[in-house]
C-alpha cells in the first residue's frame, strides 16, 4: 500500500503519492525529517505526554448521556436515554454482557471468536494487550437507563503503530515533522488481529442504530477530550464501514487473501477449478512433505497438548496467552502440526468462527528448515480442513501475494479515521481518495491473475462501486 510524501504549508499540510518503502517527509525547505526510532517509542509507551499540558489528559473522562428518540419505523417509542463510560480493563465487564453485544445468537453463521470476551480478556491477563506494551485498554460502554449494557467497543490508547496491519507510521512521522504528537492515539481494534468483524458492538434490540449513532459520537468525543490525535477503527464490517462514513470519518481501503469454498468435497476437487499448470505445481509442492519424512496433524481441543514449543512468528503474544486461550476457548481452537520422528517441528494456529476458518500464527522450532512446509501448514491443510468442516471461507491473514497462486484470491478490507487537527484530517483525506483508486486497481490485477479457470474467477470477481 502507497504511503504518502508530505509538504509543509500553512495552514494545512499537502499529501502527495509516494513509494511504499517511504515515510512521510516534509519537503518545504529548513525542514528535516525526523526519524521515528525505536527509542521515541519506548519513551512513548509510558503514557507520559513529554509535550504540553498533561493536565488536560484524563485518562478515564466522565460518563456521557445521549437521548435516543428512535427511528422513523418507531413513531411514539418513549425518548430513551443512554449514557456511555470507559472500562479500564474488559475484566470489569461481565463476559455475559460483553458477549450479548458481540454475539448474536439468531445468526451464528457471523461468530467471530475474536470479539468474545474469551478473546480479549486473554489478551490483557497473559499481559500481551496492556498498558506495558503500548495497548491501554480503554474499552467503551453504553448503558440503558436501568444501567443494563446495550453496546460496547473494543478500544485501546496506542503508544505505538505495531500490531495492528493498517499501516500509518507515515502519518506520525508527518505529525512530528508539523510540531505535533501523533500518539498517544485511539485504536479500535482486535489487537495483533487483522480480521474484518463488528466493532461497534450493539446488542440486537430496539434503538439499535441510534446505539450505534451514539457510540460513534462518544468515539470521536472522546478523541477530542483526551486531546490525542486521532482515532482509529480498523477492519471494521462492510457495513460499519459505509455508516461511519455518514458519522464524518474518513475511508480507507487495503486489501487481504481468502479462499472461498465451492462445497468441494475433497481437495482434488478444488484443484479441479485451477488451471492446470497452477494444479501441478500444488500436487508437486504436497509431495515434498512426506517426502521429507514429515507427518501433519489437525488437532482440536483436548488433542492440543503444548503448542508453545514453536516460535510464533513476532512476540507480541506471550506463553500465558495461548494456555488461557486453550483454557477458555480450546473448541475453537485448531493447531495444525507437523511432526518428524514424532517431534514436533512447525504448527500453525487456526480459530473457528462462524463458517470461517482464521488462519493466525505460523511456527516451528528455531533454525529449522523444510521447504513447502509453511504451504502445507497455513494454506492446504486449511483448506482440507475447511472442506471436511463444511466451512465457506478461509481468511489466511494479511499479506502475501505467494497464497494467490495457492487459491486465495484478493479481498478487500476496510478501515476508518477520525483526526483531530482538521487541516491534517483534510490532507490525509485527499491522500486517501488517491490511494484508494490504486488498491482497486491492485484488486482487479492480482485477481485477474489467479489461479483459477476463467468462468470461476469470473465467479469470484470483486463487485464494481
Amino acid at each position: 500500500m502507497a504511503s504518502p510524501a508530505v509538504a509543509v504549508r500553512h495552514p494545512s499540510p499537502t499529501f502527495l503519492p509516494s513509494s511504499p518503502h517511504r515515510l512521510l517527509r516534509p519537503c518545504s525547505p529548513g525542514h528535516s525529517p525526523l526519524k521515528l526510532g525505536a527509542s521515541r517509542l519506548k519513551v512513548t509507551a509510558l503514557f507520559g505526554w513529554p509535550r504540553g499540558d498533561t493536565t488536560k489528559r484524563d485518562l478515564i473522562p466522565p460518563a456521557e448521556s445521549y437521548m435516543l428518540t428512535g427511528s422513523a419505523s418507531e413513531v411514539g417509542t418513549k425518548p430513551r436515554e443512554v449514557s456511555i463510560s470507559i472500562a479500564s480493563s474488559i475484566m470489569d465487564i461481565p463476559a455475559v454482557d460483553w458477549d450479548a453485544c458481540a454475539c448474536d445468537p439468531a445468526d451464528p453463521e457471523k461468530f467471530s471468536p475474536f470479539l468474545t470476551h474469551a478473546f480479549l480478556s486473554s489478551l490483557e491477563e497473559s499481559g500481551s494487550a496492556v498498558k506495558e506494551t503500548g495497548w491501554l485498554p480503554f474499552h467503551v460502554v453504553a448503558r440503558d437507563e436501568n444501567k443494563n449494557i446495550i453496546g460496547v467497543v473494543p478500544l485501546y490508547l496506542k503508544s505505538h503503530s505495531r500490531g495492528e496491519f493498517v499501516f500509518d507510521q507515515s502519518w506520525a512521522e508527518a505529525y512530528y515533522s508539523y510540531g505535533l504528537e501523533y500518539y498517544p492515539k485511539l485504536q479500535s481494534c482486535v489487537p495483533f488481529t487483522p480480521v474484518t468483524g463488528q466493532r461497534i458492538l450493539v446488542r440486537n434490540a430496539p434503538y439499535q442504530d441510534q446505539v450505534f449513532d451514539a457510540l460513534v459520537k462518544a468515539l470521536k468525543s472522546l478523541t477530542t477530550k483526551m486531546n490525542v490525535s486521532s482515532l482509529h477503527i480498523t477492519f471494521p464490517s462492510e457495513g460499519e464501514f459505509s455508516k461511519m462514513k455518514d458519522n464524518g470519518l474518513l475511508q480507507r481501503i487495503g486489501l487481504q487473501y481468502h479462499w472461498r469454498n465451492r462445497n468441494y468435497k475433497s481437495f482434488d476437487e478444488f484443484l479441479m477449478d485451477l488451471k492446470q499448470p497452477k494444479r501441478k505445481n500444488i500436487r508437486q509442492e504436497r509431495k515434498k512433505i512426506p517426502a521429507q519424512n514429515l507427518k501433519m496433524k489437525r488437532l482440536r481441543g483436548d488433542e492440543i497438548k503444548n503448542p508453545s514449543v514453536c516460535s510464533w512468528g513476532r512476540p507480541y503474544l506471550t506463553r500465558d496467552f495461548f494456555h488461557l486461550l486453550g483454557e477458555k476457548m480450546g473448541d475453537k481452537v485448531m493447531l495444525i502440526v507437523a511432526e518428524k520422528d514424532d517431534q514436533l517441528v512447525a504448527g500453525a494456529l487456526n480459530l473457528i468462527g462462524g463458517d470461517i476458518l482464521f488462519g493466525r500464527l505460523w511456527g516451528c522450532l528455531p533454525n529449522a528448515y523444510f521447504p513447502n512446509l509453511h504451504f502445507e501448514a497455513c494454506y492446504y491443510q486449511a483448506i482440507e480442513a475447511a472442506i471436511e468442516l463444511n466451512l465457506s471461507k478461509v481468511e489466511a491473514g494479511a499479506q502475501g501475494e505467494h497464497k494467490i497462486q495457492r487459491g486465495y484470491l484478493p479481498v478487500t478490507t476496510y478501515s476508518c479515521h477520525y483526526f483531530s487537527d482538521p487541516g491534517f484530517g483534510a490532507a490525509i483525506g485527499n491522500f486517501l481518495a488517491r490511494e484508494t483508486a490504486q488498491v482497486k486497481h491492485v484488486i482487479k490485477v492480482l485477481h485477474d491473475s489467479g489461479p483459477y479457470k476463467e468462468d470461476i474467477l469470473k465467479e469470484f470477481a470483486p463487485q464494481e462501486d
